[in-house]
């Protein structure tokens, strides 16, 4: 049953506690729900799977350090439930493409290796040895190593990353999309060029620390809740801080703490001191007025508004951008952004008042097409008043999966530096390639074109994730061979080649022993903090593997005799392999005793945050000079923003129910501004077929219930992975290739049906 009610203006508070312990006992039961949310994200505990937003110190550690969706990833990882064989047997490949993704999730936990044989209609169980053989078999037939491609997900460890990566190079190639290509590329592309690193350069005390802060193209109170917390205590410091979307999200609006009292029977904490409701593609333009705004009243009042210290003494580039936006043209401004000057200027005052800003960005940011541009003008923004390298104060990018920055430092990149290379073959005694590889927009693209022979994918769920879904589904079912490393069954595993594995892993919530003893592994949050991550539950089969222990397996019959690397070493002691990345992966030196000599992990090294040294190519923080792009629309087409619903992370779909949106019951819903349904003559609670429009091909998404909402004008939001299929592969983000989910001109047909 579909039911639509009024959106929320408060987040969190009981009904979040109330959801999260009703999840926790469908799926695990009350003992083990209790076992496992007093062990996530504690120090000796589990990180969660979730998002990677970074844990307080031991100090100021909750005992219930947790959010609403944590919780529901967690208790979606340690049910109780199984997948057994005799649920393949019972169900062909096409029957298992019929059940839902959502359906697919609630299943259970995969305890067995699976094979899908060419020719076969069903999986069958495999043993390890086999299935290890079946993708050496494949890849060694491989003429070019180049037609394999090895994706990642967020969620992978670091030291599993870091042996993966090994195994791919070792294997001869560079194709190693990630996650990261497809929501933070444009933050990491834009900060290595204006700063020298693609991280963000705040930690959790700059951000409580900050007089401003600023959330642009975010809604934490869905996708990073516990940042609500640390915004609470911004604004107890006297903090002010504005949202910046083109959906009012209730997070920001209003926050019930559920960890103080006030949480459970006050009224709340107002957030946002200001919300900009942005049209879609604005950001840069909004930014670039703000830009010139500073530049304004510093010439009106000398020595008040900017840090002409620090610009002198730190940056380049300041007098090519000063004289680049000095003749704003406002309209054009009022235009893209949809807010009244009144409106920047007040958002602009705030800057003025604020000796320590910080601005935080999500996906709403990096995955337009101008996102390396708008990125880059926060950062102009930034530096006009020395923000960075100073308490309170920086550009804060908030990622999303759990380990997708760590990722990236072990390695896991299509075009890892030289630098990172020559160590890897210095420490392992081989020569990786050097040819750049391939990433997950140009993982479609070679799908598209039949040239993909393999896919190997660490987790995640790629026939959901990627644009151009239909395009992506026929491009797999083409390759020899398809394998998916996973805890449970998703889209993914069933939409395969010609022969497909399913390799069943260790969560981390599962414990983790091999003859060596017991293991742990460590993730890199957000903000660069790095600790250990220790698994408490009995894993759910006897079969199962690490991902470090397949990545091994593996790797003995696939690159035995590669260079000098003791991969069965590597999968009985984890500590091993951390002694390597710290001769290899910059940050990392000493990484094991670092991490013994603190319980609570350390803060990798930052030199624009520490230092204010900036690694770019003038060794400045360069201002840079864009020029303003907007998206207009022709009469009859709106934006459209794809999202995510309370209810879900990334592809995985935890429930039918968006509780801040008041949708429940269905995913099929389109979000559109009450005077847009009004100029288009369409009603509340119809239903329309969505039509993107790219270069002259339509794409569609049919069925989806008209919902009256209070988004900007001219703009319309829908959930993915359901409207992926909107998504063109090449309409990406200009500099860093990131699909562009974010500003898709559509048209909304009744449906016919």
């Amino acid at each position: 049953m579909v039911d639509i009610e009024h959106p929320k203006k408060k987040a969190a508070g009981v009904p979040a506690v109330l959801s999260s312990f009703k999840f926790g006992f469908r799926e695990m039961g009350p003992a083990r729900t209790g076992k496992v949310f007093l062990k996530m994200n504690q120090d000796g505990g589990f990180d969660c799977p979730s998002c990677a937003w970074p844990d307080p110190d031991h100090k100021r550690k909750h005992a219930a350090e947790f959010c609403e969706n944590g919780a529901k990833a967690v208790a979606w990882e340690a049910t109780r439930k199984r997948v057994p064989r005799s649920f393949f047997a019972e169900h062909t490949i096409e029957a298992l493409n019929e059940i839902s993704e959502f359906d697919l999730g609630k299943l259970g936990r995969i305890t067995e290796p699976m094979l899908l044989r060419a020719g076969a209609t069903h999986y069958e169980p495999v043993g390890w040895d086999e299935a290890f053989q079946v993708v050496a078999r494949h890849l060694k037939a491989l003429v070019d190593p180049n037609d394999a491609v090895f994706y990642t997900s967020g969620r992978t460890s670091n030291e599993a990353a870091f042996l993966y990566q090994l195994l791919v190079r070792a294997y001869g190639t560079n194709n190693l999309p990630d996650c990261s290509n497809m929501c933070h590329e444009s933050s990491g592309t834009a900060l290595s060029r204006v700063i020298g690193s693609g991280k963000g350069a705040v930690t959790l005390e700059m951000l409580e620390e900050a007089e401003l802060i600023v959330v642009v193209g975010q809604n934490p109170g869905t996708n990073a809740p516990r940042m609500l917390s640390h915004l609470e205590v911004a604004k107890r410091n006297g903090g002010s801080i504005v949202s910046v979307n083109p959906l009012p999200e209730p997070g920001l609006m209003n926050f019930k703490n559920p960890q103080r009292p006030r949480g459970w029977v006050g009224k709340g904490t107002t957030l946002a001191d200001q919300h900009l409701q942005i049209r879609l593609g604005g950001d840069q333009a909004l930014f670039l007025a703000v830009g010139h705004l500073l530049i304004e009243a510093e010439a009106a009042n000398p020595g008040t508004v900017l840090d002409k210290s620090f610009i002198e003494s730190h940056t380049s580039g300041y007098e090519l951008y000063s004289k680049h936006n000095a003749e704003l043209d406002w309209a054009a401004v009022e235009q893209a952004t949809g807010l009244r000057r009144a409106e920047i200027e007040e958002f602009t005052q705030r800057f003025i008042a604020s000796k320590a800003t910080v601005i935080c960005w999500a996906m709403g940011l990096t995955q337009q097409r101008e996102a390396v541009a708008t990125i880059s003008e926060i950062v102009n923004v930034l530096l006009l008043q020395g923000n960075i390298g100073k308490p309170g104060a920086g550009p804060c990018p908030v990622r999303g999966h759990s380990n997708v920055q760590g990722d990236r430092s072990m390695g896991i990149w299509e075009k890892m530096p030289d630098a990172f290379l020559d160590k890897l073959d210095a420490e392992f005694s081989f020569t990786s390639p050097r040819e750049h590889g391939i990433d997950a927009a140009d993982t479609v693209k070679r799908l598209r074109e039949g040239t993909v022979r393999v896919f190997f994918a660490m987790g995640g769920n790629f026939a959901s994730a990627t644009p151009d879904t239909e395009v992506v589904h026929r491009g797999l079912r083409q390759c020899d061979l398809t394998v998916h490393v996973s805890t449970k069954l998703n889209r993914s595993h069933t939409i395969t080649g010609r022969e497909a594995l399913i390799l069943p892993t260790l969560g981390r919530t599962d414990h983790d022993h091999t003859a060596a003893g017991p293991q742990s592994v460590t993730v890199e949050d957000s903000q660069g903090a790095v600790h250990l991550s220790t698994g408490n539950l009995i894993p759910p089969g006897p079969e199962l593997k690490s991902e470090i222990g397949i990545v091994a397996g593996l790797a003995q019959a696939l690159v035995p005799d590669v260079g000098e690397i003791p991969w069965r070493d590597f999968a009985d002691d984890y500590s091993l392999i951390r002694q390597r990345i710290g001769r290899v992966a910059d940050g990392y030196e000493d990484f094991e005793a670092r991490l013994r000599a603190n319980e609570g992990g350390f803060l990798l090294a930052h030199a624009a945050r520490d230092r204010r040294e900036f690694h770019t190519s003038d060794a400045k923080a360069q201002f840079t000079a864009n020029d303003l792009s907007w998206l207009p629309t022709a009469p009859g087409r709106l934006l459209l923003q794809t999202l995510r619903s309370h209810d879900q992370f990334n592809t995985t779909i935890y429930g039918l129910q968006d509780r801040y949106r008041g949708v429940d019951g269905t995913r099929e819903v389109v979000f559109v501004n009450p005077d847009d349904l009004a100029a288009l003559g369409l009603e509340d609670g119809a239903y329309v077929d969505i039509v993107s429009e790219f270069q002259g091909v339509e794409r569609r998404a049919n069925g989806f219930r008209l919902v009256s909402y209070p988004t900007a004008r001219g703009c319309v939001a829908a959930y993915y992975p359901e409207t992926n299929v909107l998504m063109a592969a090449d309409d990406v983000a200009k500099g860093s290739n990131t699909p562009v989910a974010k500003g898709l001109t559509v048209r909304l047909e009744p449906t016919s049906s």
